[in-house]
């Protein structure tokens, strides 16, 4: 039953459940639907049939007892080990089950499933090892845990220390783990004895830290080397600096093993009788010595169930991590809150649910000083960063940038722009985006100054193998798809043939007052430039001008005259598709354009007349303004992982949640991506017809 590698082994089966909670909660039943378990309530048939049981709860107890009152099987059900950002008396619904056939991991008492698949797997397969060394580098990197509700900081003040794990009073971990309140009472007395002059740090559970539970460790314990951290800190953060960890039989003992700790054991966990732990007490059914990945392996990849909540299915542990790490990343970017600062009407709605992953509503203002002043992080549009009455925001009166005035106030100003795969439709037709980047250093086509792309992008040559290959397999599957920033239904491009061994040029037309320009380039700024410089370079090239959708829309400026345009190029690609004219020449000229992007995906050579994110790292030709900061050579890997994977930040329509790229794309590629609703498309139009006052409404 239990192990996602076994899934196709299992038939379905119907499960008497008494446990009221099965049928209330809509994601545990579907995670069981999907597993092939089928739920009934009431009692099975005598002699057979299987009653379904939540872990060992009081409530649990009822269904156990009519399970050995009509001889039924039991199936015991149970949260995975990586769960959810908040707890579930927080009221969110797991990411993964346990269903456990003999036992469950727990209960030290009896056998479980997953003390057989420990016991008896053949460890020496190399596909399962294979599939479990990228698991692990990938969940180490995550920094994830079973719940998910902290930051990723170190804890202040606090070097050379031991970490001892409290757990929640009377859980049925710990009494089915053969302890109790005096195993703990043993365990702070033993950290104590064996680091004599050490800091003790004695870390609580979520559920405690939130209200819902007591602990075995209070106030009263603590001396001057011993204090409690009950702030939500990352247990990975908490691992990475102790000199060693003691446990019962907490989970955090296992994520010790696989930080590269031996945690000493005072409980009987799943973990412990493997020689990776010391252990206090003796695991006698435990016949075998187990390596870390091996561990590994059959605790996350053989035993739970995962459930993908964008595709409704379940998935390889893999698949949970990159789903859980965009959920873990929206909150803990968004659990600060922000004060969104003169954000145009129509946005504001999508804006609300893009930020809201910690519960923490979205506050506009256009009031600068009055928002600075607040505890919440301030939040605008970088083309409005000026922030003066000219950008819409702020009184008359005021002078000072937004950028000057939350400095002075010692509060952070996050530049808000969107993300690379935006939509189905062009922004300036009010199609909300399905991604954003929020930039704590500048903004990524400023090349002025340093951004947060700029620095990620040159960390990335330290990116690790599972990076790179997740990189690769998105850069596959965005060419197979044809998925670009907005989406635009078009035509292909009808193209002469080209005279023999005669190049053919793409040039990129932009919008013209675009902030990518201004801030991005050098002499060449106009699309009338760009062109007359592309022909001076290439004479006898066959040359096709792509404008900017929102310029051919008429509602930015860049067009260039047909008469004028006949001077430089040889076809005007208004109305065609730009991912099929990429695929038809033989390099891109482009300013800033993301479709120099796009075309570096898919193998061409590019030429920067300006300096965009993504010149200067040693992937295209550089004419414009040269970027010193831009030290790192990447390759395309390199590059896609940062622009694509580590900067921007996804939201998914149909589940409303943050969620990977690989959702977005494939969300962009069926058609289900977003659109206006019918009153935006209705404000499109008439933005469409009254274009000369657009700046009322952008």
């Amino acid at each position: 039953m239990a192990g996602t590698d076994r899934r196709g082994d299992r038939d379905r089966i119907t499960a008497h459940a008494v446990t009221a909670g099965f049928f209330t909660n809509k994601r545990i039943r579907r995670i069981l639907s999907l597993a092939g378990v089928d739920l009934r309530f009431g009692r099975p048939p005598p002699g057979s049939g299987v009653v379904a049981v939540w872990g060992r709860t009081r409530h649990a107890n009822r269904g156990l007892r009519l399970a050995r009152a009509h001889q039924s099987a039991v199936l015991t059900v149970e949260d995975g080990f990586l769960r959810s950002i908040r707890t579930g008396r927080d009221g969110e619904p797991p990411q993964g089950l346990i269903l456990d056939r003999t036992g469950i991991y727990f209960d030290s008492t009896a056998p479980s499933d997953l003390e057989t698949i420990l016991n008896d797997t053949d460890f020496t397969d190399s596909r399962l090892l294979a599939r479990a060394r990228d698991a692990k580098a990938r969940y180490l990197a995550s920094g994830l845990s079973k719940y998910n509700a902290f930051d990723q900081a170190p804890p202040r003040n606090a070097r050379d220390y031991v970490l001892v794990v409290d757990q929640t009073r009377d859980d049925a971990s710990v009494r089915l783990g053969a302890a109790d309140g005096d195993s703990f009472a043993r365990m702070l007395a033993t950290a104590r004895r064996e680091n004599p002059g050490k800091q003790i740090l004695i870390k609580t559970h979520p559920e405690v830290s939130a209200g819902h539970r007591r602990g075995y460790f209070s106030a009263r314990d603590c001396d001057a080397k011993t204090r409690i951290i009950d702030q939500p800190i990352a247990p990975a953060q908490l691992l990475k600096g102790a000199a060693s960890v003691y446990c019962v039989t907490s989970f955090m003992g296992f994520e010790a093993i696989m930080a590269g700790h031996k945690p000493h054991v005072f409980g009987r966990p799943f973990y412990g009788g493997w020689g990776l732990s010391i252990d206090a007490q003796r695991f006698a059914r435990r016949r075998r010595q187990l390596t870390p990945l091996q561990l590994f392996a059959g605790t996350m990849l053989l035993y739970p169930v995962w459930y993908d909540v964008y595709r409704d299915r379940l998935c390889d542990f893999s698949i949970l991590i990159d789903n859980l790490g965009a959920q873990a990343r929206a909150y803990r970017e968004d659990r600060a809150g922000y004060t969104a600062l003169g954000m145009r009407l129509w946005k504001r709605a999508h804006l609300r649910r893009f930020f809201h992953s910690a519960g923490r509503a979205l506050v506009y203002s256009n009031d600068i000083r009055k928002a600075a002043a607040q505890p919440r992080r301030g939040l605008i549009w970088a083309s409005a960063e000026a922030a003066d009455t000219d950008a819409g925001v702020g009184r008359p009166d005021e002078t000072d940038s937004a950028t000057q005035i939350f400095a002075s106030q010692k509060r952070p100003l996050l530049r808000l722009e969107d993300g690379f795969l935006r939509s189905r439709g062009l922004g300036a037709q009010l199609v909300p985006p399905l991604s954003l980047v929020v930039d704590d250093l500048g903004i990524y086509y400023d090349q002025r100054r340093e951004s947060r792309l700029e620095r990620i992008l040159n960390a990335a040559t330290d990116l690790p193998p599972h990076a790179l290959q997740r990189a690769h397999a998105l850069r596959q599957r965005l060419c197979e798809t044809g998925v670009t920033k907005y989406n635009l239904k078009s035509r292909a491009p009808e193209i002469p043939p080209p005279a023999k061994g005669q190049s053919r040029l793409l040039v990129v037309g932009q919008v013209e007052d675009d902030a990518s320009i201004r801030l991005g380039c050098g002499q060449i700024a106009s699309n009338r430039a760009l062109l007359a410089r592309a022909r001076a370079e290439a004479p006898d090239a066959l040359i096709l001008y792509k404008p900017h959708p929102d310029v051919v829309a008429g509602l930015r400026p860049g067009h260039v005259p047909p008469d004028e345009l006949r001077q430089w190029a040889d076809l005007d690609l208004d109305e065609t598709d730009a991912i099929s004219a990429i695929g038809a020449v033989d390099t891109i000229w482009t300013m800033t354009s993301l479709l120099g992007f796009e075309a570096l995906l898919r193998g061409k050579p590019v030429v920067c007349l300006g300096a965009p994110f993504y010149a200067g790292w040693g992937l295209t030709r550089d004419l414009g303004p040269k970027t010193p900061r831009r030290r790192a050579h990447l390759s395309l890997d390199q590059l896609v992982h940062a622009v694509l994977i580590d900067y921007p930040r996804y939201f998914d329509p149909e589940t409303g949640l943050a969620c990977p790229v690989e959702v977005v794309l494939e969300r962009l590629a069926s058609g289900t991506g977003s659109g206006a609703g019918p009153g935006i498309r209705v404000l499109s139009k008439l933005q469409g017809v009254f274009a000369s006052f657009a700046p009322l409404w952008r």
